[in-house]
């Protein structure tokens, strides 16, 4: 039977168990049993699987080791702390090199000079340059920060993928522990109903039974082979989503075992299961250590983060820069004193009676007489170079409002984390409910299932001895076998569900999923 209620954990961790406690064998036709194959084989990352048959913790240990889900929850973790690694190289100041040549023909100005001139110029430049920010209303320190808190969030949530992962890996070994029990029962009743039929041959050829009688046990044969196959269907899928969760390729997933652990009965617990598990002291030892309850808390801390970001564009920002340039010029030439002497220029004073209007003095001036020559290399990018300090002011006035928009989703985002990990504890304590009270219906329906499975047999076996001795129809036979086959399912049921929810308060507990 499909119950109405289904465990809603939080996040991804709400694991159906409605596959676990499908309806009984009888009422699911599904493709038939596949044949056995190769042993198993891990897929894609070419991990081994453990030889023999599989317990739940081996179960579990590997698919945390080679689920897609959980790899890809710690990729996204280590690209969070990729972009976390980023913000705080944001706080170091930059720096850095530059250099260009260019070509330039016809008339052009000497960078260096300033002068225009018919010719074909090559010049190059070259500068190192840094730059810090001293202030910018602490937005680098916070983004850092906030950077953090989204790194350890990011961390968190492979804890919460792996749990998760375990959870659903225990429902898929449980689902596949009840079909293989399930399947047991309808072979002991197969067998049952064969011996019926023969018994009923025999009555047959000795007259002692109507011929509708064999008809009726042949027609009951026919119904429990039809259950059999239903029931080994429902192993095979079972099966399909084990395997599945641990990541291994179907096709060579071959004939696979699992440990079939004695379970106790339910009833065995007696009335202790409402007095030994308390849902109360559950919650809080699951709120204490779940990951989900954990990221959540850090998520509202990065989203307070967050508005101190927004308000820090309302602070002036000061930023420093400083460097050094030079450059070269192949137009540029250089004065040097030549190596041919001085030259002699005389000095004329006014004279009236001169023909010329001036007289030639002995005075004469000597002055060095100068080569042009070729600017070297290196010679200029020495003499060229130069500093420059930089401080820069930016003082925001008006932007359209984006500082204040800004500001405000922030704190609308603030608002909706808060909500989320209100959220998520509010469907932790329902989740711990919902078990604790499927657990405690689950033990009372098994221990009502077994009193009328009791019943049941007792009255089976009293019309099975009618129908032997002539006294019942094959019809009412059947029908009190159907009752039983009803109430032992049921009771199967009911065991395996009281078994999960059990388990998945003793996980938010703390303890780990073993049977």
């Amino acid at each position: 039977m499909k119950r109405g209620n289904t465990m809603n954990a939080p996040g991804t961790m709400a694991v159906l168990v409605g596959a676990l406690l499908a309806a009984s064998p009888a009422a699911r036709a599904q493709a038939p049993a596949t044949p056995p194959a190769p042993p198993a084989a891990a897929l894609g990352n070419g991990v081994p699987a453990p030889a023999g048959p599989w317990t739940l913790q081996s179960a579990v240990d590997y698919a945390l080791k080679n689920n897609l889900t959980v790899r890809q929850s710690e990729l996204t973790a280590q690209q969070q702390e990729a972009a976390q690694r980023l913000n705080r190289a944001a706080l170091l100041p930059t720096a850095g090199l530059s250099g260009s040549q260019g070509f330039n023909f016809g008339t052009n100005r000497d960078p260096f000079t300033n002068q225009f001139q018919q010719l074909n110029v090559r010049s190059n430049n070259f500068s190192a340059t840094a730059q810090a920010t001293l202030f910018s209303g602490f937005q680098l320190r916070n983004t850092v920060k906030q950077g953090v808190l989204d790194a350890q969030a990011a961390r968190i949530d492979i804890d919460k993928a792996r749990n998760d992962l375990s959870l659903n890996v225990a429902s898929s070994f449980l689902q596949l522990l009840l079909a293989q029990e399930l399947i047991r029962a309808s072979e002991a009743r197969l067998g049952s109903v064969q011996e019926q039929v023969t018994r009923s041959e025999k009555l047959l050829k000795a007259g002692a039974v109507a011929e509708g009688n064999l008809l009726d046990s042949r027609a009951q044969l026919a119904s429990e082979e039809r259950t059999l196959v239903t029931a080994q269907n429902q192993r095979d899928l079972a099966q399909l989503a084990l395997v599945q969760n641990l990541n291994l390729d179907p096709a060579s997933a071959g004939r696979f075992e699992v440990v079939v652990p004695v379970l106790p009965d339910p009833s065995q617990y007696g009335a202790t299961t409402a007095n030994v598990l308390d849902p109360n002291a559950t919650f809080e030892l699951a709120r204490q250590r779940l990951p989900e309850i954990k990221a959540a808390d850090l998520r509202v801390q990065s989203a307070r983060r967050g508005i101190d970001i927004a308000r820090g564009a309302y602070y002036p920002r000061l930023t420093v820069a400083g460097g050094v340039q030079t450059g070269f010029s192949s137009v540029r030439t250089q004065s040097v004193v030549s190596s041919s002497g001085f030259s002699t220029t005389p000095i004329f004073q006014p004279n009236p009676s001169s023909p010329t209007g001036f007289s030639e003095t002995s005075f004469v001036v000597l002055q060095p007489k100068f080569d042009r020559l070729d600017y070297k290399f290196l010679d200029q990018l020495a003499d060229n170079q130069g500093e420059f300090v930089q401080l820069s002011l930016n003082i925001p006035i008006l932007n359209g409002l984006q500082t204040r928009v800004g500001v405000q989703r922030s704190q609308i985002n603030l608002q909706q984390n808060e909500l989320r990990a209100e959220q998520v504890t509010l469907q932790l304590r329902q989740t711990i409910q919902q078990s604790f009270a499927d657990a405690l219906a689950a033990q009372r329906r098994y221990e009502a299932s077994s009193r009328q499975v009791d019943a049941l047999t007792l009255a089976f076996r009293n019309a099975e001895i009618r129908f032997n001795n002539g006294l019942l129809n094959g019809t009412d036979f059947n029908i009190a076998r159907n009752n039983l086959t009803a109430a032992e399912s049921d009771m199967i049921q009911a065991k395996y569900e009281f078994v999960f929810r059990r388990k998945v308060l003793e996980f938010y507990e703390g303890k780990s999923l073993t049977l």
